[in-house]
């Protein structure tokens, strides 16, 4: 007898910076419009066809960001002023008939979105997919200094995922995979069932153990990316790298894309026939990788999927279109997880899904030591508790962000991240010291704070 066919589980984490309110060009909050345009809008009418089969993660600073007043009438004034003009610009000094029409389209596509944008509805559609939440502000757990700290981040996050999309089955994405074995007892404590972590150096690249999730010995389940199956995506060589795909590294005078990724001028015929070829592929490919059983879950980071790789959320609803028709299971995380049996979690390193496996990207020389300060402002507000005002404690977790370290070590903005931590930290100093002097609000961050999470057992 054959043994049962395996599934798919496609999780999509999505996230943007707290950069609401925060800078406009280069560094700020056109980041999030143009999330919104290219990636969050389109993919919304995916995941109303795909009936719940992809697995959504939505983190709590983002939803913060959608609500804040006044960020969509911003984002829409982007879209329907500044985008036409830019390109309108573009294609004035455009010299060849190719790039002209790639601009066309480009134009063509915000126009859409806009509309689309208009309509109404987005944070409440985004919240309605979201069944996995994160931490408040997408901070490396593993880097915290106390157990309260920790609390805080998920417990506000959780309250904030309870509020805005009503049930939750304890599905947590941890910020950027990072992951340590003493964190599970607090998973637990907080409610969490199931977490992602990469554990391809622990386990082996394309091994059938990491098809199987892991049962931690405080409870909540590890369920580890296959590598072998996201690299088909995600790494140098995979899908987005193929020459007809838009080149979103290349862009115009006013930061636009208008070349495909072989130098040509962008072809969108072109470019969704590779899509259809790849997520073909790729469906053939997570079948095999099932074909004797166990899950593969492939996680990829939402804002891929049309900021990063234009043809990203074509891809995904070709996927899932030639997953039914190919007879490959593509199932939320949270059924699939019913059903696998857990082996027990071996003895576990700190991991992360960032490069290396570890957490050098948040703690290490590029970051400028910023771990130790996010870890020197939590332990301040630990020893105030419970004295703490609240707009101290939303600047800690504004401070405590993933995003700054990442993007000083990867330096790609400049010293925008550096700027926006150090004006953190000096503001939670500032509140701390003096609260009647401060709104207890910061924007419309963690308006779900959980403040009573310092003072926990």
């Amino acid at each position: 007898m054959s043994r049962a066919r395996g599934a798919l589980a496609l999780v999509l984490h999505t996230h943007m910076p707290y950069v609401e309110g925060f800078g406009t060009w280069p560094f700020g909050e056109e980041w999030l419009w143009e999330a919104v345009a290219t990636c969050y809008l389109p993919l919304l009418d995916v995941l109303d066809a795909a009936e719940g089969r992809v697995t959504l993660s939505v983190t709590p600073v983002l939803g913060d960001q959608l609500e804040a007043p006044g960020a969509l009438e911003r984002c829409t004034a982007f879209l329907r002023e500044i985008r036409p003009e830019s390109h309108r610009l573009d294609l004035a000094a455009a010299d060849e008939a190719g790039e002209r029409a790639a601009l066309e389209y480009s134009a063509g596509q915000y126009e859409r979105a806009v509309d689309a944008l208009e309509r109404g509805g987005l944070p409440a559609r985004l919240a309605a997919h979201a069944t996995w939440t994160s931490s408040a502000t997408h901070a490396i757990l593993p880097l915290m200094a106390t157990a309260a700290g920790v609390r805080l981040q998920l417990q506000t996050g959780i309250a904030a995922h309870r509020a805005r999309s009503g049930g939750w089955r304890g599905g947590l994405w941890l910020p950027e995979c990072a992951h340590a074995p003493w964190l599970d007892v607090l998973l637990g404590e907080a409610g969490v069932r199931a977490a992602c972590i990469d554990l391809t150096d622990v386990l082996g690249y394309g091994d059938p153990a990491q098809l199987r999730p892991l049962r931690s010995p405080a409870g909540p389940l590890l369920v580890p990316l296959d590598r072998a199956v996201v690299e088909l995506v995600w790494s140098p060589g995979g899908y987005p790298s193929r020459g007809a795909y838009r080149d979103t590294h290349r862009l115009t005078e006013h930061r636009h894309q208008a070349w495909a990724v072989d130098g040509a001028p962008y072809d969108p015929a072109r470019g969704a026939a590779q899509a259809r070829a790849d997520a073909e592929d790729f469906v053939a490919r997570a079948a095999a990788r099932v074909r004797d059983g166990g899950l593969c879950v492939v996680a990829l980071d939402t804002e891929l999927l049309g900021v990063h790789w234009h043809e990203g959320v074509a891809w995904l609803e070709q996927v899932l279109a030639d997953a039914e028709r190919s007879g490959l299971r593509i199932a939320p995380l949270d059924e699939l997880l019913d059903e696998a049996g857990a082996a027990p979690a071996p003895a576990l390193p700190v991991t992360s899904w960032g490069a290396p496996r570890d957490l050098t990207t948040w703690s290490g020389p590029g970051a400028g030591g910023l771990a130790w300060r996010q870890r020197a402002a939590e332990l301040r507000a630990v020893a105030a508790a419970p004295a703490v005002p609240d707009r101290a404690l939303r600047e800690l977790l504004a401070l405590q962000s993933s995003d700054w370290a990442f993007l000083a070590t990867h330096a790609t903005a400049g010293t925008y991240p550096r700027e926006r931590a150090n004006a953190h930290e000096a503001a939670f100093d500032a509140a701390l010291e003096a609260p009647d002097e401060h709104a207890p609000a910061l924007r419309n961050l963690a308006p779900h704070l959980a403040r009573g999470a310092l003072v926990a057992p």
